[in-house]
Order: structure tokens, then sequence, then C-alpha cells
């Protein structure tokens, strides 16, 4: 479906929704009315487009892509990495299935701007895309299209790349790079979070705010942080909000889980006591404190309902 199309689409559903309102409130019709014969709002007609960065940690190998953007839900269709391969990122018109192609090509060998130039030899609209790409190596490669919404462009740099569409200006990944250059030495999660919040403070969306993720992949499988802020009036404040909290009370958790080397994980008492305060299990067998259980009923005895 073109986008076009989608535009009528999205336009006749609106109405048939104001008709049924119409219909089922004659007595109180104003704000149906208003819903059939107002336009749809002209940022939920247009493309999804963002402010992202995906990015390489070359002490960790970690992973991780971060955005955000005006329409919701972000996290659902834009980041995406492989432990020990990298990460990818579409966005404009967005091409979910660039990302799972991009990372199969990755793990077969080929390098990011390799992997860019298959990707767009075989997508059937190149310049309506936006796609960021960092391989095993610190490679980094992006392309934007010529027909992607402006704003529009890119900056790739050692191990990243930032891209953006309908941002308010070159000015907004420029920071957004800066930003994460400036903070080497730190863990790849916060170094993401850094830059987002530098984007924001640039002027980021140039339609508003609304939705923000992050997602980073470590050495396993399962991501090692993975948060999202689907809806939300200051998502990256609120993403920050999520990440310190998730950094006390989960990170601990995490980095204690089984891997392909450790499978039994690693939870040792400080780990125990984080989850279950105040002895609320046994440390011998990890079962509750005899005082705390209930007393045993015999099943074949016990008349129902008692």
């Amino acid at each position: 479906m073109s986008w076009r199309s989608l535009r009528q689409s999205r336009n006749s559903a609106v109405r048939n929704v104001a008709r049924v309102l119409l219909s089922r409130h004659a007595t109180q019709p104003n704000a149906a009315r208003n819903l059939l014969f107002s336009p749809v709002p002209e940022h939920l007609l247009r493309p999804p487009g963002n402010a992202r960065i995906v990015a390489r940690d070359p002490a960790s190998g970690m992973f991780g892509v971060a955005a955000s953007t005006r329409l919701p839900a972000v996290g659902v269709l834009v980041p995406y990495a492989r432990a020990g391969v990298g990460a990818i990122a579409t966005q404009a018109r967005t091409n979910p299935l660039l990302r799972y192609d991009g990372l199969d090509l990755l793990q077969r060998g080929y390098d990011a701007e390799e992997t860019l130039q298959i990707l767009l030899g075989s997508d059937p609209e190149p310049e309506k895309r936006q796609v960021g790409i960092v391989d095993s190596r610190g490679g980094s490669a992006a392309h934007t299209g010529a027909k992607a919404d402006p704003w529009r462009g890119h900056v790739t740099g050692d191990g990243y790349a930032v891209t953006g569409n309908l941002v308010a200006g070159e000015e907004v990944i420029l920071a957004m790079a800066a930003a994460f250059e400036a903070s080497e030495g730190e863990i790849l999660p916060e170094r993401l979070v850094r830059a987002l919040e530098a984007g924001q403070a640039a002027g980021g969306d140039k339609r508003g705010k609304q939705s923000a993720a992050i997602n980073t992949i470590k050495d396993q499988p399962y991501p090692y942080i993975d948060l999202r802020v689907d809806e939300h009036p200051d998502p990256i404040v609120e993403l920050r909000r999520i990440y310190e909290v998730f950094k006390v009370q989960m990170l601990p958790f995490v980095e204690a889980l089984p891997t392909r080397r450790k499978p039994k994980g690693d939870f040792g008492e400080e780990i125990r006591g984080s989850l279950i305060p105040n002895g609320g299990l046994s440390q011998a067998d990890g079962k509750a404190p005899e005082e705390d259980m209930p007393p045993p009923q015999d099943l074949q005895t016990t008349p129902r309902g008692s």
C-alpha cells in the first residue's frame, strides 16, 4: 500500500468511526461531528520519522540502538541488534525487513558498508529509506534517501551512525554524535541515552515528542538493556528515569543470568537478597520458612467450600 493510499485509508477509517458515534449519540453529537469534519492530525499521516543512533562498544563488544519520535512505540520497528554480529535500524518509510536481512548479511561476514549496499540494491524504494548499521569490527554505514522527509541526514563515526528525518535540523544529529563521542568510557547504554538527550535539547523531532527506546545486547542472545517509553509527553526524560531505576534494581540481576558459558548463572546471596529482601526465602533450600507456610490440608477429606 502506498503512503497516499494509507492516508486515504486512515481518513476513511476515522470518518467511519465518527459516523458510528453520530448514530449512537444523536443527542450529543458535537464530539463526533468534530471528528467527522476535522482533518486527521498531519503528524499521524506522515511516515514515521525520528532521530536515532546505532553503536558498538569496542571494550565489551556490546551493540545498541536508541531512538525517539513523535509517534508511539518507536521501539517496535526501529532498533534491532544481534550479539557478536551488529546493530541496524531503519526509519523514514520504514522497511523492517531490512533489519533482519541486514543482520543476516553481517553474520555471513559482510561489513557494514557492503551490507548497506546489498540492502539498498534489493529494496524497491531505497530513496525513501533511512538506514544505519554498525558491524562487529566497529565499521559503520548509513543511508538517507533523497525522498525521506526533511530535515534529513546522517553522520557516521568510529563505531556509530546517527540518522534523522523530520528533525529540527542538522544540529540534532550533530549534537547526538558529539554527546556520544564525549561520553567515551561510559557504558554503552549510558552513552546512547546521553545521545538522545542531546538530540532532544537541539530540537529533536520537529513535530514534537511521544516515544523513545533503547536496546542493547552484549554477548548473549537476550537483551542486556531493553527499555521503551511507548507513549509519554516527555519520553526521553521518562526513559532516563526508567534507566536509572533499572540500573539499581534490575541490572545486577541481568548480569547474573545464565549464559552459554555459565548455564547456572551467578545468583549469589547479594542478588538473592536484592530480589527477596528480609529473608523471604530460606537460604538453605529456597523454601519459605516453616512458620510462614499455611497448615497442610488433606485433599481427600477436606470438604468442598471449607
